[in-house]
């Protein structure tokens, strides 16, 4: 069966990088893939360890790139490449957003791209920014705080409980986009808190 959702987790790869703010979209790869008994696998064909499995009857590719985050699209274009029955429309991005607030999660379709190279990257790469996002919120460092710093530095212990949270809502986000649809997630996920 042809894959239908390519689902990819940015992040930096390697120890230094695991479990900072910058990470947490392939995070949410990751615990996908565990939930489903799985293990994400290196494929040097593409640079990108991952796995594909079923969601609801769907074959879906989970993908972490092994770029670095700002060359992120070109792992995800070679993917694109190989599994030609995968819609852009569904190509689903997992990234950390410094506008959202700690531990929200967000889904959009299309839109600007907020400065997020892995983003950018991915846009240049596959041809077009109409790819669904599912965004993590990181939230931004205080005043005058050095934003790359920020993204690459560890949370505290407060702050991983809460995005270890988002992780697991971020999972759900995407098996929601499976079964139901992007619109019918936006409505479920994009719920605005007082």
């Amino acid at each position: 069966m042809a894959v239908l959702f390519v689902v990819a987790g940015l992040g930096n790869p390697g120890d230094r990088y695991d479990r900072t703010r910058h990470n947490v979209g392939a995070e949410v790869v990751k615990f996908l893939a565990r939930a489903e008994d799985h293990s994400l696998v290196y494929r040097k064909s593409c640079n990108y360890l991952g796995t594909e499995l079923k969601m609801d009857g769907v074959n879906v590719l989970l993908a972490f790139p092994q770029s670095f985050m700002n060359e992120s699209g070109r792992p995800l274009s070679c993917i694109l490449r190989r599994n030609p029955g995968v819609e852009l429309t569904s190509l689903v991005v997992v990234h950390d957003e410094l506008d959202l607030p700690l531990g929200s999660v967000r889904v959009k379709r299309g839109g600007g791209l907020a400065g997020h190279n892995g983003l950018k990257s991915v846009a240049c790469h596959v041809g077009s920014n109409d790819f669904i996002r599912v965004r993590i919120g990181i939230d931004r460092p205080r005043p005058g705080g050095d934003v790359s710093a920020w993204v690459l530095s560890r949370p505290s212990a407060k702050e991983r409980d809460i995005l270890d949270a988002a992780i697991e809502n971020g999972a759900e986000a995407i098996r929601s986009i499976v079964r139901f649809g992007v619109d019918q997630t936006m409505n479920i996920f994009n719920v605005t808190t007082k």
